[in-house]
Protein backbone atom coordinates (compact mmCIF):
# COMPACT_ATOMS: atom_id res chain seq x y z
CA UNK A 1 0.00 0.00 0.00
CA UNK A 2 1.65 3.20 -1.07
CA UNK A 3 2.33 6.12 1.57
CA UNK A 4 -0.33 8.79 2.01
CA UNK A 5 1.00 12.41 1.89
CA UNK A 6 0.20 15.96 2.81
CA UNK A 7 1.15 19.30 1.35
CA UNK A 8 4.07 20.86 2.83
CA UNK A 9 2.13 23.99 3.04
CA UNK A 10 -0.43 22.21 5.27
CA UNK A 11 2.16 21.29 7.67
CA UNK A 12 4.02 24.73 7.52
CA UNK A 13 1.03 27.06 8.01
CA UNK A 14 0.10 24.09 11.24
CA UNK A 15 3.32 24.72 12.08
CA UNK A 16 2.75 28.97 11.88
CA UNK A 17 -0.69 28.74 13.66
CA UNK A 18 0.60 26.66 15.93
CA UNK A 19 3.45 28.74 16.92
CA UNK A 20 1.41 32.12 17.26
CA UNK A 21 -0.24 30.57 19.99
CA UNK A 22 3.21 30.66 21.76
CA UNK A 23 4.58 26.87 21.27
CA UNK A 24 8.01 26.34 20.70
CA UNK A 25 8.57 25.25 16.64
CA UNK A 26 11.15 23.56 17.53
CA UNK A 27 9.53 21.57 19.84
CA UNK A 28 6.60 21.03 17.67
CA UNK A 29 9.47 19.89 14.49
CA UNK A 30 10.88 17.17 17.26
CA UNK A 31 7.53 15.66 18.54
CA UNK A 32 6.37 14.73 15.07
CA UNK A 33 9.65 14.14 13.20
CA UNK A 34 9.24 16.82 10.58
CA UNK A 35 12.67 19.08 9.73
CA UNK A 36 11.77 22.65 9.11
CA UNK A 37 13.55 22.43 6.19
CA UNK A 38 11.15 20.09 4.46
CA UNK A 39 8.08 22.72 4.67
CA UNK A 40 9.41 25.10 2.95
CA UNK A 41 8.18 24.20 -0.50
CA UNK A 42 4.77 24.40 -0.06
CA UNK A 43 3.95 22.10 -3.02
CA UNK A 44 6.50 19.13 -1.68
CA UNK A 45 5.47 16.19 0.06
CA UNK A 46 5.53 15.45 3.85
CA UNK A 47 4.30 11.58 5.26
CA UNK A 48 0.84 11.68 6.73
CA UNK A 49 1.70 9.98 9.98
CA UNK A 50 3.86 13.06 10.67
CA UNK A 51 1.07 15.62 10.18
CA UNK A 52 -0.71 13.44 12.20
CA UNK A 53 1.85 13.54 15.04
CA UNK A 54 2.19 17.43 14.23
CA UNK A 55 -1.70 18.02 15.34
CA UNK A 56 -1.44 16.22 17.85
CA UNK A 57 1.57 17.43 19.56
CA UNK A 58 0.07 21.37 18.96
CA UNK A 59 -3.14 20.32 20.67
CA UNK A 60 -1.00 18.81 23.49
CA UNK A 61 1.52 21.70 23.86
CA UNK A 62 -1.43 24.35 23.62
CA UNK A 63 -3.44 22.57 25.79
CA UNK A 64 -6.36 23.77 23.51
CA UNK A 65 -8.30 19.98 22.27
CA UNK A 66 -10.21 22.14 20.07
CA UNK A 67 -7.11 23.66 18.28
CA UNK A 68 -8.09 21.62 14.63
CA UNK A 69 -11.56 23.47 14.48
CA UNK A 70 -9.95 26.59 15.39
CA UNK A 71 -7.10 26.09 13.15
CA UNK A 72 -9.75 24.68 9.85
CA UNK A 73 -11.84 27.64 10.43
CA UNK A 74 -9.54 30.42 10.93
CA UNK A 75 -6.66 29.89 8.38
CA UNK A 76 -7.79 30.51 4.68
CA UNK A 77 -6.59 27.41 2.23
CA UNK A 78 -5.41 30.18 -0.09
CA UNK A 79 -2.60 30.55 1.87
CA UNK A 80 -1.22 27.35 1.30
CA UNK A 81 -2.71 25.62 -1.28
CA UNK A 82 -3.47 25.70 -5.29
CA UNK A 83 -6.88 24.41 -3.71
CA UNK A 84 -7.82 27.10 -2.08
CA UNK A 85 -7.15 29.55 -4.56
CA UNK A 86 -8.85 27.15 -7.37
CA UNK A 87 -11.89 27.57 -4.76
CA UNK A 88 -12.20 31.39 -4.71
CA UNK A 89 -12.43 31.45 -9.12
CA UNK A 90 -15.58 29.04 -9.06
CA UNK A 91 -19.03 30.11 -9.70
CA UNK A 92 -20.88 28.30 -7.72
CA UNK A 93 -20.42 26.25 -4.69
CA UNK A 94 -21.27 22.97 -6.16
CA UNK A 95 -18.49 23.74 -8.64
CA UNK A 96 -16.38 23.85 -5.52
CA UNK A 97 -17.01 21.03 -4.13
CA UNK A 98 -16.28 19.25 -7.56
CA UNK A 99 -12.84 20.77 -7.83
CA UNK A 100 -11.89 19.86 -4.50
CA UNK A 101 -13.17 16.22 -5.78
CA UNK A 102 -10.89 16.69 -8.22
CA UNK A 103 -7.18 18.45 -6.93
CA UNK A 104 -7.78 17.27 -3.28
CA UNK A 105 -5.62 14.83 -2.87
CA UNK A 106 -3.02 17.83 -3.44
CA UNK A 107 -3.88 18.87 0.04
CA UNK A 108 -3.83 15.75 2.24
CA UNK A 109 -4.40 11.87 0.48
CA UNK A 110 -6.54 9.76 2.48
CA UNK A 111 -7.97 6.22 1.88
CA UNK A 112 -11.39 6.66 0.83
CA UNK A 113 -14.73 4.87 0.64
CA UNK A 114 -15.46 5.84 -3.44
CA UNK A 115 -14.53 7.25 -6.33
CA UNK A 116 -15.24 10.89 -4.88
CA UNK A 117 -13.96 11.42 -0.99
CA UNK A 118 -16.94 14.31 -0.89
CA UNK A 119 -20.49 12.91 -1.86
CA UNK A 120 -23.79 14.57 -1.76
CA UNK A 121 -26.95 12.54 -0.45
CA UNK A 122 -30.20 13.14 0.68
CA UNK A 123 -31.66 11.32 3.94
CA UNK A 124 -34.18 12.63 6.90
CA UNK A 125 -35.77 14.87 4.07
CA UNK A 126 -32.35 16.79 3.49
CA UNK A 127 -29.16 17.11 1.48
CA UNK A 128 -25.83 16.20 2.87
CA UNK A 129 -22.06 16.85 1.91
CA UNK A 130 -20.19 13.29 3.32
CA UNK A 131 -16.94 12.85 3.55
CA UNK A 132 -16.26 8.99 2.38
CA UNK A 133 -12.58 8.68 3.62
CA UNK A 134 -12.54 5.01 5.72
CA UNK A 135 -11.54 4.84 9.16
CA UNK A 136 -12.03 8.34 10.38
CA UNK A 137 -11.70 7.89 13.72
CA UNK A 138 -8.17 6.84 13.46
CA UNK A 139 -7.95 10.63 13.02
CA UNK A 140 -10.85 12.82 14.36
CA UNK A 141 -8.93 16.01 14.04
CA UNK A 142 -8.86 15.76 10.13
CA UNK A 143 -12.49 15.52 10.57
CA UNK A 144 -12.59 18.47 12.77
CA UNK A 145 -10.14 20.74 10.73
CA UNK A 146 -12.13 19.11 7.69
CA UNK A 147 -15.39 20.24 8.57
CA UNK A 148 -14.20 23.75 9.81
CA UNK A 149 -12.33 24.65 6.67
CA UNK A 150 -15.64 24.01 4.68
CA UNK A 151 -17.90 26.34 7.10
CA UNK A 152 -14.94 28.84 7.50
CA UNK A 153 -14.18 28.86 3.79
CA UNK A 154 -18.17 29.33 2.35
CA UNK A 155 -19.31 31.91 4.67
CA UNK A 156 -17.68 34.95 3.69
CA UNK A 157 -19.28 34.13 0.18
CA UNK A 158 -22.75 33.05 1.27
CA UNK A 159 -23.28 33.13 4.37
CA UNK A 160 -24.27 30.00 6.98
CA UNK A 161 -24.77 27.24 4.43
CA UNK A 162 -24.28 24.03 7.61
CA UNK A 163 -27.59 23.40 9.03
CA UNK A 164 -26.64 20.39 10.99
CA UNK A 165 -23.15 18.28 11.45
CA UNK A 166 -22.81 14.65 11.97
CA UNK A 167 -19.51 12.62 13.21
CA UNK A 168 -18.79 9.16 13.41
CA UNK A 169 -16.50 9.77 16.76
CA UNK A 170 -18.11 9.70 20.28
CA UNK A 171 -18.65 13.35 21.84
CA UNK A 172 -14.96 14.06 22.92
CA UNK A 173 -14.39 16.33 26.24
CA UNK A 174 -14.29 19.25 24.02
CA UNK A 175 -17.80 18.52 22.07
CA UNK A 176 -18.86 21.82 23.30
CA UNK A 177 -16.60 23.89 21.17
CA UNK A 178 -17.89 22.16 17.93
CA UNK A 179 -21.68 23.87 19.07
CA UNK A 180 -19.96 26.50 20.14
CA UNK A 181 -17.98 27.20 16.51
CA UNK A 182 -21.10 25.46 13.91
CA UNK A 183 -23.69 27.30 15.73
CA UNK A 184 -26.08 24.52 14.70
CA UNK A 185 -26.69 20.84 16.14
CA UNK A 186 -24.16 18.58 16.20
CA UNK A 187 -24.61 14.53 16.48
CA UNK A 188 -22.17 12.79 18.17
CA UNK A 189 -21.64 8.97 17.62
CA UNK A 190 -23.39 9.15 14.09
CA UNK A 191 -23.31 6.79 11.11
CA UNK A 192 -21.37 8.86 8.58
CA UNK A 193 -19.67 12.40 8.41
CA UNK A 194 -21.68 14.75 6.96
CA UNK A 195 -22.84 18.50 6.73
CA UNK A 196 -26.32 19.20 5.96
CA UNK A 197 -26.48 21.59 3.44
CA UNK A 198 -28.85 24.59 2.81
CA UNK A 199 -29.18 23.00 -0.66
CA UNK A 200 -30.45 26.15 -2.41
CA UNK A 201 -27.18 28.21 -1.63
CA UNK A 202 -25.36 25.05 -3.31
CA UNK A 203 -26.30 27.13 -6.99
CA UNK A 204 -25.11 30.27 -5.07
CA UNK A 205 -22.37 32.88 -6.94
CA UNK A 206 -19.10 32.36 -4.87
CA UNK A 207 -16.66 34.13 -7.17
CA UNK A 208 -14.29 36.50 -5.22
CA UNK A 209 -11.11 36.50 -8.21
CA UNK A 210 -11.67 36.99 -11.68
CA UNK A 211 -12.78 33.79 -13.53
CA UNK A 212 -10.10 33.84 -16.62
CA UNK A 213 -7.80 32.68 -13.65
CA UNK A 214 -9.77 29.60 -13.48
CA UNK A 215 -7.66 28.32 -16.30
CA UNK A 216 -4.50 29.15 -15.03
CA UNK A 217 -5.07 27.54 -11.52
CA UNK A 218 -6.44 24.81 -13.15
CA UNK A 219 -3.50 23.93 -15.11
CA UNK A 220 -1.35 24.52 -12.33
CA UNK A 221 -3.46 22.15 -9.80
CA UNK A 222 -3.61 19.18 -12.84
CA UNK A 223 0.50 19.43 -13.20
CA UNK A 224 1.33 19.23 -8.94
CA UNK A 225 -1.44 16.29 -9.08
CA UNK A 226 0.26 14.63 -12.14
CA UNK A 227 3.84 15.31 -10.49
CA UNK A 228 2.03 13.18 -7.16
CA UNK A 229 0.91 10.58 -9.22
CA UNK A 230 4.30 10.23 -10.89
CA UNK A 231 5.74 10.08 -7.25
CA UNK A 232 4.01 6.84 -6.48
CA UNK A 233 5.65 5.17 -9.36
CA UNK A 234 8.94 3.61 -9.76
CA UNK A 235 9.63 6.22 -12.14
CA UNK A 236 8.33 8.87 -10.10
CA UNK A 237 11.29 7.71 -7.18
CA UNK A 238 14.04 7.17 -10.27
CA UNK A 239 13.16 10.53 -11.17
CA UNK A 240 13.36 12.12 -7.40
CA UNK A 241 16.81 10.72 -6.98
CA UNK A 242 18.50 11.98 -10.65
CA UNK A 243 17.01 15.34 -9.84
CA UNK A 244 19.53 16.28 -7.51
CA UNK A 245 22.47 14.95 -9.27
CA UNK A 246 21.49 15.12 -12.99
CA UNK A 247 24.56 17.82 -13.28
CA UNK A 248 27.25 16.11 -11.59
CA UNK A 249 27.33 13.64 -14.52
CA UNK A 250 27.01 10.75 -11.94
CA UNK A 251 23.01 10.26 -12.61
CA UNK A 252 23.86 6.58 -13.91
CA UNK A 253 21.53 3.55 -13.22
CA UNK A 254 23.89 1.77 -11.24
CA UNK A 255 23.71 4.80 -8.89
CA UNK A 256 19.75 5.10 -8.80
CA UNK A 257 19.95 1.39 -8.50
CA UNK A 258 21.85 1.44 -5.65
CA UNK A 259 19.95 4.86 -3.72
CA UNK A 260 16.56 2.62 -4.27
CA UNK A 261 18.01 -0.23 -2.11
CA UNK A 262 17.62 -2.53 -5.51
CA UNK A 263 20.02 -4.42 -7.97
CA UNK A 264 19.80 -3.21 -11.31
CA UNK A 265 17.91 -6.23 -12.15
CA UNK A 266 15.23 -5.75 -9.97
CA UNK A 267 14.93 -2.27 -11.24
CA UNK A 268 15.21 -2.59 -14.92
CA UNK A 269 12.35 -5.13 -14.80
CA UNK A 270 10.11 -2.45 -12.23
CA UNK A 271 11.06 -0.04 -15.10
CA UNK A 272 9.76 -2.25 -17.30
CA UNK A 273 6.65 -2.97 -15.87
CA UNK A 274 5.68 0.44 -16.26
CA UNK A 275 6.39 0.65 -19.53
CA UNK A 276 9.39 2.57 -20.03
CA UNK A 277 13.39 2.48 -19.24
CA UNK A 278 16.13 4.28 -17.55
CA UNK A 279 17.49 5.63 -20.76
CA UNK A 280 13.98 6.81 -21.29
CA UNK A 281 13.29 8.74 -17.93
CA UNK A 282 16.71 10.21 -17.81
CA UNK A 283 15.63 11.54 -21.56
CA UNK A 284 12.32 12.86 -20.61
CA UNK A 285 13.59 14.59 -17.31
CA UNK A 286 15.90 16.20 -19.27
CA UNK A 287 13.77 17.71 -21.55
CA UNK A 288 11.16 18.62 -19.30
CA UNK A 289 13.83 20.18 -17.42
CA UNK A 290 15.50 22.07 -20.09
CA UNK A 291 12.49 23.91 -21.89
CA UNK A 292 11.25 24.62 -17.92
CA UNK A 293 15.09 26.23 -17.62
CA UNK A 294 15.13 28.32 -20.95
CA UNK A 295 11.56 29.33 -20.75
CA UNK A 296 11.29 32.82 -20.66
CA UNK A 297 14.79 33.31 -20.50
CA UNK A 298 16.13 32.20 -17.15
CA UNK A 299 19.30 30.25 -18.15
CA UNK A 300 21.56 30.62 -20.65
CA UNK A 301 22.02 27.54 -22.69
CA UNK A 302 25.35 26.74 -21.13
CA UNK A 303 23.81 26.96 -17.98
CA UNK A 304 21.26 24.72 -19.00
CA UNK A 305 23.57 22.12 -20.22
CA UNK A 306 25.21 21.69 -17.27
CA UNK A 307 22.56 21.45 -15.05
CA UNK A 308 20.86 18.75 -17.29
CA UNK A 309 23.80 16.65 -17.65
CA UNK A 310 25.56 17.21 -20.88
CA UNK A 311 29.38 17.42 -20.42
CA UNK A 312 29.17 20.14 -23.52
CA UNK A 313 26.63 22.24 -25.48
CA UNK A 314 26.89 20.95 -28.15
CA UNK A 315 25.66 17.94 -27.55
CA UNK A 316 22.59 19.21 -25.47
CA UNK A 317 22.08 21.00 -28.59
CA UNK A 318 21.70 17.73 -30.79
CA UNK A 319 19.46 16.39 -27.84
CA UNK A 320 17.27 19.77 -27.64
CA UNK A 321 16.86 19.54 -31.47
CA UNK A 322 16.02 15.71 -31.49
CA UNK A 323 12.99 16.72 -28.44
CA UNK A 324 11.72 19.74 -30.08
CA UNK A 325 12.88 20.47 -33.37
CA UNK A 326 14.10 23.49 -32.87
CA UNK A 327 17.39 24.83 -31.51
CA UNK A 328 17.69 26.07 -27.95
CA UNK A 329 19.32 29.48 -28.60
CA UNK A 330 16.22 29.97 -30.80
CA UNK A 331 13.68 28.26 -28.06
CA UNK A 332 15.22 30.55 -25.40
CA UNK A 333 14.75 33.77 -27.72
CA UNK A 334 11.27 32.87 -28.26
CA UNK A 335 11.70 32.53 -31.89
CA UNK A 336 11.02 29.48 -34.84
CA UNK A 337 14.18 28.03 -35.87
CA UNK A 338 15.22 29.17 -38.91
Amino acid sequence: MRELTVAAGLARRLLDFAEAKGISRAALTRRSGLDSDEVEDQDARVPLPRYVALMRAAKELSGDPALPLHYGGTVDMAEFSIVGMLFRCCETLMEAIQQVNRYGRLVVEVDVGAADRFQLARRDGGLWLTDTRRNPNDFIELTEATFARFAGMVKPVVGDVVLEVQVTHAEPPHGAAYRAFFGVPVRFGAPWNALRLHEERLTWPILTQPRYVFGIFSARAQALLDRLERSKTVRGRVESLLLPILHSGEANFSRVAGGMGLSRDTLYRKLRAEGVTFEKVLDALRRELALDYLGGGKLSVHETAYLVGFSDAAAFSRAFKRWTGRNPSAFRGGKMDG
